[in-house]
Parts: C-alpha cells; sequence; structure tokens
C-alpha cells in the first residue's frame, strides 16, 4: 500500500496577491507626505494666522490671570505681614513711646518681611540716651528692639554756665538735676561745635577727665577738687574747692594723676606760714620742682621749688608800691609840722 504526502505550494498566487497588496500599502504613505510638502507656502502661512486670534487669545488669559495672581500675593502678603507690635527692652530712661513710634514710621510701607533692620536700628541710635539698638522679626507681625541704653559719666559746664550729664562718647544727654547725685568735680573746656573734629576733641576730653577722677578717687583726692580745665589737654588745669577754691593747679601734659599729690602737700605745708593767703598757683610743667605763684595787692611773683623741698626758702611776700608810697606820704606829713614848730621857736 503507497503512502501519500501532501507537499505545501509556496509562491501561490493568493499569497502573491496578498503580498503586492501589502507592499501597495507600504508604498502609498510617502506618496501623501509628498502631496503636504507640495503644498505653496502661501497656503501654509494662511493656516497658521486661521489659528493667531486662538492663541493671542490663549496667551492674553494667561497674563491677565498671573498678573490677578501675582497682586492678590502682595496685597495679601502686605496685609498679614503689616506691623501690629512692637516689643522694647532695656529701657530705664530712653522713651518707648518714641522708640514705638520710629519703628511704624520705618516699616509702614515695607511690612515685617522686607523692613530693613539695619537702617532701622541705625535710626533709633539717634534718639536721645540710645546707645545701641538690636532690632529683629518677631514673625508675622512684630518687631522686637533690644536697647543699651547711654550712661551719665561726667557733668560738664558750658560755657553759659549751665551744667550737663555727657557719657563716654561726648554725647550730651540731658541737664544736671537736683535730684541726681552730685560728681566730686566737674569738665571745663568743652566744645560745643557741632562738627566731626568738636566730638573727636571731646571724647579726648572726656577720656582724660574720666582717668584722672578714677586716679583721683582712688587717692582719696576728689574731694579737694572742684573742677578741671581739658581744653588743652597739654596743659591740663585744676581748680580746687574749699577754702582753696581760688587756687589753681597747672599739672601741664603728662602724669598728671601723680602730679596732684606733691602739689597738695606743698600746698598744705605753704598754709601753715605767713605766706600761706597769697599763694595764687603752684605749676608742675616742669616735673619735679614746682613753680609757686603768690599774689599781694596789686602784684604777683613765683617762686620754684622741689617737690622734696620745704617752705622755707619761699621769699615773704612784700607790700606793693602803692601801699610803700601811701606810707611815705603818712611820715611825710607827720614830719613836716615838727618842722614848723622849731622854726617858730628860734
Amino acid at each position: 500500500m503507497r503512502e501519500q504526502v501532501a507537499t505545501q505550494k509556496v509562491g501561490t498566487r493568493s499569497g502573491g496577491a496578498a503580498s503586492r497588496s501589502r507592499s501597495a500599502k507600504t508604498t502609498q504613505r510617502p506618496s501623501k507626505r509628498d502631496r503636504s510638502e507640495r503644498q505653496p507656502l502661501a497656503a501654509r502661512l494662511r493656516n497658521l494666522v486661521d489659528y493667531a486670534p486662538l492663541i493671542l487669545k490663549l496667551s492674553a488669559l494667561t497674563i491677565v490671570i498671573a498678573l490677578a495672581f501675582l497682586g492678590y500675593r502682595a496685597a495679601a502678603a502686605a496685609s498679614f505681614f503689616q506691623v501690629r507690635t512692637v516689643q522694647t527692652a532695656g529701657l530705664n530712661r530712653s522713651s518707648a513711646q518714641a522708640i514705638e513710634a520710629t519703628v511704624r514710621d520705618e516699616v509702614r510701607s515695607t511690612g515685617v518681611w522686607q523692613a530693613d533692620l539695619t537702617s532701622l536700628s541705625a535710626r533709633l541710635e539717634k534718639l536721645p540716651w540710645v546707645r545701641t539698638a538690636v532690632v529683629t522679626r518677631v514673625l508675622p507681625d512684630g518687631i522686637r528692639v533690644r536697647v543699651t541704653e547711654r550712661q551719665p559719666r561726667v557733668v560738664a559746664r558750658m560755657s553759659s554756665g549751665r551744667l550737663v550729664w555727657v557719657d563716654e562718647d561726648a554725647v550730651v544727654l540731658n541737664e544736671l538735676n537736683s535730684t541726681d547725685p552730685m560728681p566730686a568735680f566737674f569738665l571745663r573746656g568743652w566744645n560745643e561745635d557741632e562738627s566731626v573734629t568738636a566730638s573727636e576733641e571731646n571724647r579726648k576730653r572726656v577720656a582724660k577727665f574720666m582717668e584722672l577722677q578714677r586716679d583721683w578717687d582712688g587717692d582719696h583726692l576728689s574731694e579737694r577738687v572742684s573742677e578741671v580745665n581739658v581744653q588743652d589737654l597739654r596743659d591740663v588745669r585744676a581748680q580746687l574747692a574749699g577754702d582753696d577754691s581760688q587756687i589753681e593747679i597747672r599739672l601741664g601734659s603728662q602724669d598728671q594723676a601723680k602730679r596732684l599729690r606733691p602739689a597738695l602737700d606743698t600746698l598744705d605745708q605753704l598754709r601753715r606760714t605767713p605766706r600761706g593767703p597769697y599763694v595764687s598757683y603752684l605749676d608742675l610743667n616742669q616735673g619735679k620742682r614746682i613753680v609757686v605763684g603768690m599774689v599781694t595787692g596789686a602784684h604777683a611773683f613765683s617762686d620754684a621749688l622741689d617737690s622734696n623741698d620745704t617752705t622755707d626758702n619761699v621769699p615773704e611776700p612784700t607790700k606793693s608800691r602803692t601801699q610803700g608810697d601811701k606810707t611815705k606820704e603818712k611820715d611825710t606829713k607827720s614830719r613836716t609840722p615838727a618842722k614848723k614848730v622849731e622854726r617858730k621857736r628860734t
């Protein structure tokens, strides 16, 4: 019995037709692109122009929405960060009302979030008694100010005679009140000009004055001084107090604190002599040698002493020429009548 094997036929007509149809379909697609590319440029521009109004409308709408959102955000932020509370610390003599008014005026337009704290601090430090001001934000609507106040250190005598408190930075604070503690002595020689040079000079004067005050307080000499003239730091002078208020101690340009003690010792020795009431000044510009100035009537003279010497070699005060002339006239008048009597007798 024979077996029959069915062989598969390849490349039938139906398969060939199908493959040709598929290849035809694949070759038709580029033909469509070719037709679109063959469109003229003017036609394509007309197509874009047809879509332009819609694009412009969408862009304008987007811009309006963005601007509205930004405006609302800015308005909401300004209202949210508007200052409502001002906290202060470290105030004793400074005015809390003045500080709060300055803060509100400075941040009114910027709000707390955008406030320039450096500028605000500099403005606060121009207020009376405020030496430094540290400003911080307390979000969302608060400002905190921590103040370091100026401390009155020295009482200065102005040219008009009024007494004012100044601090170590040579800033005039206020006048000396009757309830304030009275200092041992005052500063004299203040430059009242409102200039940078005058401020710098006054700062040096205050530093020198505070140095003398500290040293003399430690040596218990401040009670004998009424005021210190520091107008010229190369010629510092101390006016004494009490019974010696008419006497001036010229301390010179250096070692002023140390020179006061030997000057007072010399003065105390002179006070125990007949020459004591005539002492006008003691000059220590030459160091250990003390020049003693004396006044007798309308005349003055001086003599130099060593700080270790006694006062025995200081000359006695002499009478003035006016007084001597008057004495001679009296003697002449008293002698004249005696001569006339003698003549009559003869």
